[in-house]
């Protein structure tokens, strides 16, 4: 199968399964970039396993369309292929078109790791990692948000102070929740007593908006990172010297820090 038969049959996956879910989108190129107009105010950039480009032109690419005010997203192929579900849940919630539930409707609940892993591995682009904290939204007895924290730790800036991570954050696929990310954060701010909460924002999908409206501060800008592709299109951190026929990139991370 050459490029162009590969790319023609995610993109047309991709354009048939925005349209069974109304959504309508044109295609383009643009300077060898393949872009997917949905809405006004809504880019995504098709990235193929194949292509030449470099995460400078990709980063330079974005921040064009973002002077405009419109948001550019980068989505490549292993992810469509791998996690379409996901993407879709993504972009429809990039658009607004989730249910909304307002947080003071759910419940707190601190839960277990499976339940954690599932959850994630169902509704977060990026699946599920290790961590210490994990917290539910509940509503009407249904898990309909997850967040994840690290463990805190001293640093040493300051005597006694402690620092955690929030490493990851998912709501059920088809719903916003309003204030739901907050809620979260207070329990763990009060159950946890730490002085600060980090993130981080992946600049392929995020300009960290959500994290600003809560009170984060944007402290550092990450470089880009670069991945290998096992059988199964599930990344891992390229090692050094490492050779593989499928890399992938993506265009760095915003570092976030809320103080308490």
């Amino acid at each position: 199968m050459n490029n162009l038969t590969s790319d023609f049959n995610w993109h047309h996956q991709l354009s048939l399964a925005l349209a069974n879910n109304k959504i309508e989108c044109l295609f383009f190129i643009e300077d060898k970039f393949r872009l997917l107009r949905i809405h006004h105010q809504l880019l995504i950039h098709l990235v193929s396993l194949n292509h030449k480009f470099t995460p400078q032109d990709f980063i330079g690419l974005q921040e064009r369309y973002y002077q405009e005010g419109i948001k550019l997203i980068h989505l490549w192929e292993d992810l469509w292929q791998s996690k379409p579900d996901q993407v879709l849940a993504r972009i429809k919630s990039l658009l607004g078109k989730n249910i909304r539930i307002h947080g003071r409707k759910t419940k707190v609940f601190k839960i277990t790791k499976p339940v954690s892993d599932s959850f994630l591995i169902e509704n977060h682009l990026q699946g599920s990692v290790s961590s210490r904290y994990k917290i539910g939204l509940v509503e009407k007895d249904e898990l309909v948000a997850v967040a994840t924290f690290s463990a805190l730790r001293k640093m040493n800036h300051t005597e006694n102070y402690k620092s955690a991570e929030l490493i990851r954050f998912a709501v059920k696929a088809g719903y916003s929740i309003t204030g739901g990310l907050s809620k979260l954060i207070a329990f763990f701010a009060e159950t946890y007593k730490p002085n600060d909460l980090m993130t981080y924002a992946d600049r392929d999908w995020s300009a960290g908006e959500a994290y600003i409206k809560l009170g984060f501060k944007q402290t550092a800008i990450l470089e880009p990172q670069i991945y290998v592709l096992d059988e199964n299109l599930n990344r891992q951190l390229k090692k050094d010297h490492q050779v593989l026929s499928k890399e992938v990139f993506n265009t760095g991370s915003l570092k976030f820090i809320l103080k308490f």
